[in-house]
């Protein structure tokens, strides 16, 4: 009878093959989870499972998905199969007769004596061939030499115990080889200096109520608290404390959020913690002020508010801005964010310079509510009434000579228009008063004339901006038709957002979100000229580019397109 057989109903059933290669040359020399995850591979693939993802396989396996990605890369030093995409995760399952070459073999003798000082290192248990592989690797790949390898085994083994898993020493190995720690003389002297950080490690960890011993890892960490970020000891237990941090990941998420908000002091971060919760109140004030709904105030404290109180912006004072936004058509936490910005660069920050901004901003909003009355306009004041009384102000203009600019603009097809025309031609007259308007502007012009022409002359600016504006936002319209496009530029926005926030906090950060917005640009870039578009019909073309269709330049003078259009009338 054979060793082997199937019963018939088995024999109706379908089946994965493996190539028998595997089984015999293969398999002996093995991890058993290695020959798990090449298996089931195999079964997805001839099962015709192509919806499958790398996290799907992970969970059959109860394994996560960085021990899959381990495995894998194992089996691919025998060449059984070839990493082709990190991102996403794709695998290519090779022949097990090595078409592709031959696996990675090292010669037992040239590592003779290697294999026999981490067999005396680890007493423990006895070294698998797979295990001594990988520190052949190691050796081979990394260019440890092989002293600078045993004294990172023996620090591991002193730090874990002898049962200790060969992938946590292959870990460590290979952080050192990150930094081009692989000689003999360096891995010593950053041992050294672990080892003089040691007692402080201990010492916090027995603060924090960490139950374990400190590690490399932890090493690095510390550095970058102390050095990096600028905490001292103190400061550091105090904020494990506070925070109630278990663990380092947890102490390192709390040092950073006290790095972000410039709290470095042991007093500083206890008054921090301590009025985090009105922070958070005064978040939720806020967002009612500016009429948006947060469920979860701590992204917009953490990301705005917090920012705006390390300005020195009072409480109250924030209140009243948020209101002020609100009422100007800055509805929105992005927006009171960068005009905050613009107030804090103008050096507007205490309670007292604030209220005098809105006061001022109050009084002008009467000034144009009154000019926009005279004008015949019944509508609210834009963002640009308030840079056109900027400019006029700047010409030298009082209020009494914009509302008598404004009343001899009303009825006119575009009295704001119109208006700037006649500021304009009194600035060049030098007409800065009432009584001079009686007495010169009947003898310099036939009235009707006049304003018949003034009247084409506006209409005609009107007419061409109009034209370059709808054509501009009709191109943005149709790209943004277009699924993906839309999509890309959402995510830009966001990114660029992202970017202001990380150019304050973390210069890395900030490089690595330059770096995607740059990528994701060239993207939009070529989707766009899949549509037979680009970027610059988003920006209107105004037939003038001095005045760009206003009739007169930056400093109020006629433009030359004005002049040739007069002598056309």
């Amino acid at each position: 009878m054979p060793f082997i057989s199937v019963a018939e109903e088995v024999a109706d059933k379908s089946f994965t093959s493996v190539e028998n290669k595997f089984i015999t040359k293969y398999m002996p020399v093995l991890e058993p989870m290695a020959v798990k995850v090449y298996l089931y591979s195999l079964y997805l693939y001839q099962s015709g499972k192509t919806a499958f993802t790398l996290s799907d396989l992970a969970a059959s396996l109860q394994i996560d998905e960085d021990k899959a990605i381990e495995y894998f890369r194992h089996l691919e030093e025998f060449e059984l199969v070839s990493v082709i995409s990190g991102t996403p995760f794709e695998v290519k399952i090779l022949d097990a007769e090595n078409v592709y070459g031959t696996p990675k073999k090292f010669k037992p003798e040239k590592y003779s004596d290697f294999a026999k000082s981490v067999q005396n290192v680890i007493k423990g248990r006895m070294i698998s061939t797979n295990e001594f592989r990988e520190y052949f690797c190691l050796l081979e790949e990394y260019g440890f030499e092989q002293n600078a390898l045993i004294m990172i085994i023996n620090y591991c083994v002193n730090l874990k115990g002898d049962d200790i898993r060969y992938s946590y020493i292959v870990k460590v190995a290979k952080t050192f080889a990150a930094d081009g720690d692989t000689t003999a003389a360096k891995v010593e002297a950053r041992l050294s200096a672990f080892t003089a950080s040691t007692p402080a490690l201990v010492k916090l960890f027995n603060a924090a109520g960490i139950k374990r011993q400190p590690d490399p890892d932890d090493d690095g960490l510390y550095k970058k608290w102390t050095a990096e970020f600028g905490f001292e000891e103190a400061a550091i237990i105090a904020a494990a404390k506070i925070f109630k941090a278990k663990s380092v990941e947890k102490l390192d998420s709390a040092l950073c959020e006290l790095y972000k908000n410039r709290k470095f002091d042991v007093k500083e971060i206890a008054d921090y913690c301590n009025t985090k919760n009105s922070v958070y109140a005064l978040t939720l004030q806020i967002a009612k002020n500016l009429g948006v709904y947060v469920q979860n105030p701590a992204p917009y404290a953490e990301n705005y508010v917090g920012d705006w109180c390390n300005f020195g912006y009072s409480n109250s004072c924030l209140e009243k801005l948020s209101s002020y936004c609100f009422k100007n058509g800055k509805n929105s936490f992005g927006d009171m964010d960068a005009f905050l910005k613009e107030l804090y660069d103008d050096g507007i920050v205490a309670d007292e310079s604030v209220d005098g901004f809105i006061s001022e901003k109050i009084a002008e909003d009467k000034v144009l509510k009154r000019i926009l009355s005279d004008c015949g306009l019944t509508r609210k004041v834009i963002s640009w009434d308030r840079e056109a009384l900027k400019r006029w102000r700047s010409w030298n203009f009082n209020d009494d000579m914009l509302f008598e600019a404004a009343k001899l603009s009303s009825g006119k097809s575009n009295p704001l228009a119109y208006m700037n025309g006649i500021l304009s031609s009194w600035k060049t007259e030098g007409i800065f008063s009432a009584d001079k308007i009686i007495v010169q502007t009947p003898a310099r012009r036939k009235p009707t004339d006049d304003r018949d022409e003034r009247a084409e002359i506006e209409r005609h600016y009107a007419e061409l901006r109009h034209a370059a504006e709808d054509k501009a936002e009709k191109a943005l319209a149709a790209a943004m038709s277009d699924g993906t496009y839309a999509k890309m530029r959402k995510e830009l926005n966001d990114l660029s957002i992202r970017l202001a926030f990380a150019e304050i906090r973390d210069e890395k950060q900030a490089a690595e979100i330059s770096a995607q917005i740059e990528n994701l640009t060239q993207k939009a870039t070529l989707r766009l000229k899949e549509l037979d578009m680009d970027e610059s019909q988003f920006t209107p073309r105004y037939s003038c580019t001095v005045c760009n269709d206003t009739g007169y330049d930056k400093e109020g003078k006629p433009c030359e397109c004005l002049k040739r259009f007069l002598k056309t009338l």
